[in-house]
């Protein structure tokens, strides 16, 4: 049997700084280290996470290095985020991995961000079932919202996607407009949970074929919070558990009524959610639920694949590995990486 690649990844397209190794397809170290500091911003400031960046990846590089028990020296590739996502940020984990990559003479391996979200359903673990191709891919994150028709590895066609904000911007803009600290999402979720859906009721945007929009939705909850507080001041406060049950619920069902419109259209045998907002846990039983409704297999990746990680940056470059498709060392980082560019 021919010996299996032993891949270094690294991830660094927003504020988590990331490194992977992989041998083969199977996970042998997968590091991350969040930036506190953005939360007292309520958002994300570019610059800060660049710095945080170069601060961090040499400590995360080495962790995961040793936490695999592998010697730099034995590595097969370096592969790297080349994009979309934040310039600053890109362009420390692309220069970290173009230096190593030509120290070690080893090939240097580019990855698409969103491709990788996809791609993570392949690693090799126990608790995760690969799906079938052809699926319709869902992902959902803080900078994207994207229906992908996948058809191979790297055959991947964008069927719908955002035409202004994604659902996490939604999620976090909502939850600041509520006064709950960064990042909202997951405290949206929390809140949810002890919530009436039914309490309040949002527009679902009317948006052609497959593609989404969320900027309304985000203007109609600010007027809605805006009018109900000049009324009542406690009224947020009193109504937290609601507010969000219904926000989320809204935000789910636009997601769904895209999906089922795909599923009807697109012959596909499975169903598969990426991206940091499917560790939602409204959407993942919304998505679970096709599997019942729809006779496809539905595929939600292990919490820690669905964030922003160098895993999935991994097996995405361990599958370019095997074709031989590496990158010239004069590469540079692609804020705006086409996700059609392979």
């Amino acid at each position: 049997m021919p010996v299996e690649p032993l891949i270094l990844a690294i991830e660094s397209s927003c504020d988590d700084t990331s490194a992977a190794v992989l041998r083969g397809n199977k996970v042998l170290s997968n590091i991350v280290a969040s930036q506190k500091i953005h939360q007292k911003y309520g958002g994300v400031v570019p610059e800060l996470a660049s710095r945080a960046h170069q601060q961090n990846i040499i400590p995360v590089v080495s962790v995961a290095l040793e936490d695999a028990n592998i010697d730099k020296k034995d590595l097969s590739a370096v592969a790297f985020t080349r994009g979309p996502g934040l310039l600053g940020s890109l362009l420390v984990g692309t220069s970290f991995a173009k230096s190593l990559s030509m120290s070690l003479k080893v090939p240097l391996i580019e990855i698409n961000h969103m491709q990788a979200h996809i791609l993570a359903h392949f690693i090799d673990d126990e608790q995760m079932q690969v799906p079938e191709f052809p699926f319709l891919a869902l992902t959902i994150s803080g900078g994207h919202t994207q229906l992908v028709l996948v058809k191979d590895y790297f055959d991947m066609e964008i069927l719908g996607e955002t035409l202004d904000d994604a659902v996490g911007e939604a999620f976090d803009k909502t939850a600041k407009i509520l006064g709950l600290t960064y990042p909202g999402g997951p405290l949206i979720d929390k809140y949810a949970k002890e919530g009436d859906a039914s309490k309040f009721n949002f527009p679902i945007p009317k948006v052609d074929g497959l593609n989404f929009s969320f900027s309304g939705l985000k203007t109609n909850i600010l007027n809605f919070i805006t009018k109900e507080s000049r009324n009542d001041e406690n009224f947020v406060h009193d109504h937290m558990n609601d507010i969000c049950a219904s926000v989320q619920s809204t935000i789910v069902s636009i997601l769904m009524q895209k999906v089922e419109m795909a599923l009807a259209k697109y012959e596909v045998k499975a169903l598969a959610i990426g991206g940091g907002v499917a560790a939602n846990s409204a959407i993942r039983s919304a998505v679970l639920n096709f599997k019942n409704t729809h006779d496809v297999n539905v595929h939600i990746p292990k919490f820690e694949f669905c964030t922003d990680n160098a895993a999935m940056i991994g097996i995405a470059a361990y599958f370019k590995y095997q074709r031989e498709n590496f990158t010239s060392n004069a590469v540079s980082a692609n804020a705006r990486f086409k996700f059609e560019s392979l």
